[in-house]
């Protein structure tokens, strides 16, 4: 068969059909994963890297990992049975076979907030020893516009002189944009960018897509421009939630509902409505921001202060959240120090078991700092230990044993509890709603010590 990067878009859909094309995933976690079964679904054999031996084994093993993922768990064990997936935590075997590799690799900050791109680095140096030629590199991790021209492709073709962009490797982008917990739903709805090297490339990377996804493919000039689009979209959400935060702190002070003005707002035609929180966390929008921001110093701007005073402000949430809590400990002459508190929701988001970057983390720390004794009920970590806290397995017995109540994450599970629960169990009716749950008039009609972000009530 003729080398993947060398054929025609016609030529390439025909070993699409046929199964003739062999795919690598290399990151299986909660984006890579869904990504390789979509491949294996649609009849081209897959492998799923990984440097987790204990993931690697589950899979293998039957046990589909992402529970929070629904409709997935289908598809996992149609490929596992037709075996037309598997894991491995073997680099030299899996990429040698495969046509096309897929790299869904995280990209993190470091403690100083800056991206830490290691991870593709390490791979990308394997690749250099064992990419097979005219195989085709897609990265779908969230990357700084460049990256892939000015550092990625030197770091692949290396100092053995074996591969050379265009000559005898091929690579591009397509950055992923599913949202956790609703994987399905975006990589069937959602439209994905493709760029290339160059535009033969691109047009191979949307054949590949197209077979797998049946969404809009739209083109992009070079991987930069995609990678900056990607950015674009996810920064907006951070700069936007920054917003809508900085609004809550006043119209706190100026005893107006922020709920009820972003409800109101929403009736203009062109408001796209962001909500305020305890603040913004995951491997995404706060990563992104700082992708940002870095690929600014790397050219020399280092004045990109919306983006800046956006991170400090969203930074800046679980501070507000505290000093909400506090306040109304000062309310019932009671102090944070000893007192029990128990925390809702550790998830970064709803509905899904992810605690990247939550910002219920700088909660839990500084309330300990303060003294406070901490219990954490989240439905998605039930008898876990997390952050060196063993989790509650019954919000009732939870709410007895505790003083007050902070609600972090707005899990579904949380949107329909009943105010009385609260005030009927805790020891000392306090509760903080850091997600707009509550209607803050009923929990003060039922004698809540009560504090919502942002209501003003």
């Amino acid at each position: 068969m003729k080398k993947i990067m060398d054929m025609t878009p016609d030529e390439l859909k025909n070993a699409l059909i046929t199964g003739s094309v062999t795919v690598c995933v290399v990151g299986i976690g909660r984006i890579g994963l869904p990504t390789a079964l979509s491949f294996a679904n649609s009849g081209l054999f897959t492998i799923g890297l990984d440097i987790n031996s204990e993931l690697v084994k589950n899979i293998n093993s039957g046990i589909y990992p992402l529970k929070d993922e629904p409709e997935y768990d289908i598809i996992f064990d149609k490929v596992i049975n037709e075996k037309k997936f598997f894991a491995t935590t073997d680099i030299k075997k899996s990429v040698t076979k495969a046509d096309i590799i897929l790299l869904s690799l995280p990209t993190p900050m470091d403690k100083n907030n800056v991206p830490d791109y290691s991870a593709l680095r390490s791979v990308g140096k394997q690749l250099s020893e064992y990419l097979s030629e005219g195989s085709i590199v897609i990265i779908e991790s969230t990357i700084e516009p460049g990256f892939v021209e000015n550092e990625f492709v030197s770091i692949i073709e290396g100092l053995q002189n074996r591969l050379k962009v265009e000559k005898n490797f091929a690579i591009g982008v397509c950055p992923e944009t599913a949202n956790p917990g609703e994987i399905m739903v975006d990589f069937t709805k959602l439209p994905r960018l493709v760029a290339g090297i160059n535009e033969n490339i691109t047009n191979l990377i949307h054949e590949i897509y197209h077979f797998v996804f049946p969404v809009e493919l739209i083109h992009m000039p070079n991987c930069k421009t995609a990678s900056a689009v990607k950015l674009t979209t996810n920064v907006f959400r951070d700069v936007n939630i920054a917003f809508v935060n900085e609004l809550s702190l006043l119209f706190e002070k100026l005893g107006i509902d922020t709920m009820t003005v972003l409800k109101a707002a929403q009736s203009k035609y062109n408001f796209q409505v962001h909500y305020p929180g305890a603040g913004v966390g995951g491997p995404c929008l706060p990563v992104n921001s700082y992708q940002i921001l870095n690929s600014g110093k790397n050219v020399g701007i280092d004045s990109l202060k919306l983006v800046k005073a956006c991170r400090e402000i969203n930074e800046s949430m679980p501070q507000h959240v505290i000093e909400l809590l506090q306040d109304c400990f000062a309310e019932s002459n009671l102090d944070v120090k000893g007192s029990t508190i128990l925390i809702l929701g550790i998830s970064y988001k709803p509905n899904v078991k992810d605690i990247q970057l939550s910002p219920a983390e700088p909660i839990i720390q500084k309330l300990s700092e303060l003294g406070a004794h901490i219990r954490i009920f989240d439905p998605y970590f039930v008898n876990e230990k997390v952050y060196g806290i063993q989790s509650e397995d019954n919000l009732n017995n939870a709410l007895v044993e505790s003083d007050a109540a902070l609600i972090i994450t707005a899990h579904k599970e949380f949107l329909d509890i009943e105010p009385y629960l609260f005030s009927s169990k805790l020891k000392n009716k306090i509760l903080v709603d850091s997600r707009g749950i509550v209607d803050p008039k009923t929990a003060k009609n039922i004698g809540l010590i009560f504090r919502g972000l942002g209501r003003g009530i």
